[in-house]
């Protein structure tokens, strides 16, 4: 396959970024993305030109770092895949392909195709963990969880963190993130004590941090690679509710 690639060069967050094309050529239907921006970089420093940056960690679809705006989708043309995980036979001979970074006021461009996430970390740290001291593990069967709960949990832990549901929100509204880092432990028996200082603190600091609002238009649901539901979303509505009128 031989291919136009367009792609998002900015050396630098202060920096004004434009975009560059490349060819990429007799690239393998077989090589995934990420593959195929590896040997666009090998060419790129084989002529001394300062190669394509681009986050990558495990390449297989668990870390959540390859954020690739594709075409004008976060992560590509597939659905419910990540960047590491999408293969050049989605593409035919010969296309044009543009790729950009996540566009997010609270994601701002490192370099390039790399964005900073930190804002994500900062909302965990605000409660997205379980903080009491609960002894070594018990047995499986100690503690009862209905199997709804269980698998409504397992679901929302299924998150990776990535921020599709950010970039594509027209709003950059990370909601359907904080929701199911909620959703996942307000479920469970031992989110239970921190349940309402969890979710105030962690909406708070998204607030804070410049992300939007959520207007129901479901995008984030579409892009999200690993299907996280924005009934978390609602959750995570009734749950900061509560708390508010708690007054926790």
């Amino acid at each position: 396959m031989n291919l136009t690639l367009k792609v998002w060069r900015q050396k630098g967050p202060n920096d004004p970024g434009r975009f560059a094309t490349y060819h990429a050529k007799n690239i393998s239907p077989d090589m995934s993305f990420l593959e195929m921006l590896d040997e666009v970089n090998q060419t790129l420093a084989t002529s001394g030109e300062d190669s394509i940056a681009f986050d990558h960690d495990c390449r297989e679809g668990i870390c959540g770092t390859c954020s690739l705006f594709i075409n004008g989708r976060a992560h590509g043309p597939e659905k419910a895949t990540t960047t590491c995980q999408l293969h050049m036979r989605k593409f035919r001979d010969g296309d044009t392909i543009t790729i950009e970074p996540w566009r997010a006021k609270a994601f701002p461009v490192v370099k390039d195709l790399v964005v900073n996430r930190d804002a994500f970390d900062r909302i965990i740290q605000q409660g997205g963990f379980v903080s009491s001291n609960a002894g070594s593990a018990p047995d499986g069967n100690a503690i009862p969880v209905p199997k709804v709960n269980a698998e409504k949990a397992m679901d929302a832990a299924s998150c990776i963190g990535c921020g599709a549901c950010v970039a594509s929100c027209k709003n950059a509204s990370a909601m359907l993130f904080v929701g199911a880092k909620v959703s996942q432990l307000a479920l469970l028996p031992q989110g239970q004590p921190e349940r309402s200082q969890r979710v105030k603190a962690m909406v708070e600091t998204m607030d804070a941090e410049g992300f939007g609002n959520c207007t129901n238009e479901s995008e984030c649901e579409a892009a999200c690679p690993k299907e996280i539901s924005v009934s978390n979303i609602s959750r995570l509505n009734r749950e900061y509710l509560l708390a508010t009128l708690k007054g926790q």
